[in-house]
């Protein structure tokens, strides 16, 4: 960055990074918030159990699959305008789906919400990256990993509370319309204009490639728990494999011509960026099945109210945070080891948390741990985007952020299909919860073993 941009940003940069961190946790909210709302929803919209399927995992769906794109469109057209965008998209789609007549009405909402988020999301992780650098931007990244993590939580909370006022399902969506108009107002004042990345193309043939790669990994991974793991999801896994390895290829071609291609492979030759990739594929399966899992056992197994389900991981969200936003405070020397460290403590915390399946204090503890462990994510993001040049940003953010929905996504379908398998009977229970949660462990030993090729690098701080 010039001397002058750098002196322009501290003066917006408070409200700046509040209004991106709002915009992300409402996107975020939105993933579980409507979870709770299900069965209202199936009552008074007279629902299939199909038009509910895809009112849940329909915004999942079309988000993950659109987040390295809603980066390039960014990269393209400005993060300030790319971010406006997809605000006013998901606010209005919100607005449509509290309206919603039909079940179909409502799908299409959701689909278009994810769409929405999948602009806006990418745009609040590269203008972290471009705008906040040193201490500021470690800080700026634990506050945005804050809010991954505390928007889930809060969503499993919050759905309770707003059903409880007996005011129906739509004000889940209803309530959240305002805020978005808010941000609307304050970011056309406050975000800074951008020409975004100064490249040119869409690459239309590596963005499609990419799409179908991604669409056909995660439908049958979103839906093919509740259908039973029918034979075209297998299907549909292996093609992705293949159409992802056509992806590669495409990217090569499109970079031999001279071209833009959708991901850099700069971006990926960057130091840090592969092991850190690794690292939140793996710690974010984790995480996701954590969330998953848990609400399955308290709600189903400890008859808690989604109220009382979401505060029994609120040490958890408030571990992770504390964490994050400490780690940038701490010696420069001991930054990079707290890395692997993080893992040894969240690893047997998930032992733990099996053994303490019967909830309380136990329970909380170990969640406590497990969040204070995860915690170290912030520093992961820190360290694979470091030395990303500005102009490439944008490739890093969609790159990461696809990662890690994608490792959330693997974690709930595979240790919450587990989970779901074994807990059959009364008594089933705690050995569901004790062999999901050494599931859970081995996956923070994979994040663990990957770090170590992360923290080996003696990477100079971006000044």
């Amino acid at each position: 960055m010039n001397t002058q941009t750098q002196e322009a940003v501290p003066k917006a940069s408070g409200l700046l990074l509040a209004i991106i961190l709002v915009g992300q946790f409402l996107a975020i909210l939105n993933v579980n918030i409507v979870n709770v709302a299900t069965p209202t929803i199936e009552t008074d919209l007279q629902a299939s159990g199909a038009g509910l399927q895809m009112i849940v995992a329909g915004y999942t769906i079309v988000y993950a699959v659109l987040l390295i794109t809603g980066a390039r469109v960014g990269d393209l057209f400005g993060y300030r305008k790319a971010f406006l965008g997809g605000l006013a998209v998901f606010t209005l789609t919100t607005l449509a789906a509290g309206l919603a007549p039909s079940t179909g009405w409502l799908v299409a909402s959701r689909l278009l919400q994810g769409a929405g988020a999948a602009m806006m999301m990418p745009q609040v992780l590269t203008l972290i990256q471009r705008n906040y650098h040193g201490a500021a931007r470690g800080r700026a990244i634990g506050l945005w990993s804050l809010v991954i993590s505390g928007g889930i939580v809060v969503g499993q909370a919050l759905g309770g509370i707003l059903l409880g006022l007996g005011l129906g399902w739509r004000v889940v969506f209803l309530t959240l319309v305002p805020i978005g108009a808010l941000l609307l107002v304050a970011g056309l004042k406050v975000l800074p204009a951008d020409e975004g990345g100064g490249r040119t193309g869409l690459d239309p043939l590596g963005l499609l490639t990419l799409s179908a790669a991604v669409l056909l990994f995660v439908v049958p991974l979103v839906l093919g728990r509740d259908l039973g793991w029918p034979v075209w999801g297998w299907i549909s896994m292996g093609l992705s494999v293949v159409t992802f390895a056509a992806f590669v290829r495409i990217e090569r071609w499109v970079t031999a011509r001279g071209g833009r291609p959708l991901v850099d492979a700069r971006v990926l030759r960057a130091p840090g960026m592969r092991p850190g990739l690794a690292i939140l594929l793996f710690g974010p399966a984790t995480w996701g099945a954590f969330l998953f899992t848990s609400a399955l056992h308290l709600q189903g197994d400890l008859h808690l109210s989604p109220l009382a389900s979401g505060m029994m991981l609120v040490p958890c969200a408030l571990a992770f945070g504390l964490v994050g936003l400490a780690w940038p405070r701490l010696p420069a020397r001991l930054q990079r080891p707290l890395v692997p460290f993080g893992y040894v403590v969240a690893a047997p915390a998930y032992v733990g948390l099996g053994l303490a399946s019967g909830g309380g204090l136990g329970y909380a503890l170990m969640s406590a741990l497990i969040g204070a462990g995860l915690g170290v994510q912030v520093a992961v993001t820190n360290m694979a985007t470091e030395q990303v040049e500005d102009a490439y940003a944008a490739d890093a953010s969609g790159a990461l952020l696809t990662v890690m929905q994608l490792g959330q996504v693997i974690g709930v379908s595979t240790v919450g299909t587990l989970f779901i398998s074994l807990d059959q009977g009364a008594t089933a229970s705690a050995s569901a919860s004790l062999t999901t949660s050494l599931a859970m462990a081995a996956l923070a030993v994979l994040a663990g073993l990957s770090s170590l090729f992360l923290v080996r690098r003696r990477v100079p701080a971006v000044a």
